[in-house]
């Protein structure tokens, strides 16, 4: 089984295109050691020619570009991505969709009930491609019921639901809904090993701790370094809280709970990185504690095998 990083960065980008805070502008001028993202999303194969695509950023066509694998050109139009899988209906998790939309068949979709209500009302990429190529749209069981398709043979994914946050333009944003957000377990059934995924994580629940503590790889939320990082900065009034992430550092931040999973071996990465966070400064400080708690942080084309 292999996953491949096509985005690493949170919604925006690094650098985003706006935003002049230190890192930003640091590597916009080349006075800063730090290397270019786009916007979340990985891809997931079982033979190296078909993938399922798990979140749909702003940035798809720049990252299929950047990805050979992705375009096995085995007839006049044609696509590695054999469906896409959407952990939750935000703008930089569901935008690339419609960058899709030059299929000759339906996209396969796979989504929460509470995912596509968004997508089909607050939303609606799913009725705006059925004017293109169309949705098959699959719904998402939250029974423990595991994800197979064929084109993945000895992939399972299983999903827990998490605590986060729905879109501000959800109807339930202050109203949380399961199936707003969900974290995906990906197994192969050949090696047995275990990937655990979730870039947005609010809150750290006992199925998600035990998800995390069985798993060989981890790739999880990297949003933000500080609880009020980007309130400090002057950016925004709200806390890593409220947008539905847990920073890395501090009592009970993302640090702190990767290093509570024990001596066992397994690989801890954080991904979806906000342009304020400064690991992604690679000779600075912040990056230094990760190495010394032996995490490492995802970057753009990083491919696992496991």
């Amino acid at each position: 089984m292999k996953i491949k990083v096509l985005g690493s960065s949170a919604g925006g980008g690094f650098p985003q295109w706006n935003c002049n805070c230190p890192n930003c502008d640091g590597v916009r001028r080349g006075t800063l050691k730090a290397t270019r993202r786009t916007q979340s999303s990985i891809a997931v194969s079982a033979n190296g020619e078909d993938w399922l695509l798990v979140n749909a950023s702003p940035d798809l066509l720049a990252q299929i570009a950047a990805t050979p694998e992705l375009q096995p050109a085995r007839r006049i139009r044609d696509s590695g991505i054999a469906a896409v899988l959407v952990m939750d209906a935000q703008i930089d998790h569901v935008t690339g969709l419609l960058m899709l939309r030059e299929r000759d068949t339906p996209l396969p979709l796979y989504t929460t009930d509470a995912v596509w209500q968004d997508l089909r009302t607050s939303f609606p990429v799913g009725p705006i491609l059925s004017h293109y190529c169309g949705v098959d749209h699959r719904s998402i069981a939250l029974d423990g019921t595991p994800i197979t398709h064929a084109a993945l043979p000895g992939v399972q994914i299983g999903v827990l639901p998490l605590l986060s946050k729905a879109p501000p333009y959800s109807p339930h944003r202050e109203a949380p809904e399961r199936g707003d957000n969900i974290g995906l377990v990906i197994t192969s059934q050949q090696s047995g090993k275990r990937v655990f995924y979730a870039p947005g994580l609010g809150a750290i629940e006992p199925h998600v701790l035990a998800a995390m503590r069985s798993a060989d790889l981890l790739l999880v939320d990297g949003t933000l370094w500080t609880g009020h990082e980007m309130i400090r900065l002057g950016l925004s009034k709200k806390s890593a809280a409220d947008m539905g992430h847990l920073p890395q550092s501090g009592p009970g931040g993302m640090i702190e709970v990767l290093d509570s999973l024990g001596t066992r071996t397994v690989r801890k990465v954080l991904i979806h990185i906000n342009n304020t966070n400064p690991i992604l400064v690679e000779d600075g400080p912040e990056r230094s504690v990760l190495s010394e708690h032996g995490i490492e942080v995802a970057s753009d084309g990083m491919t696992f095998e496991l």
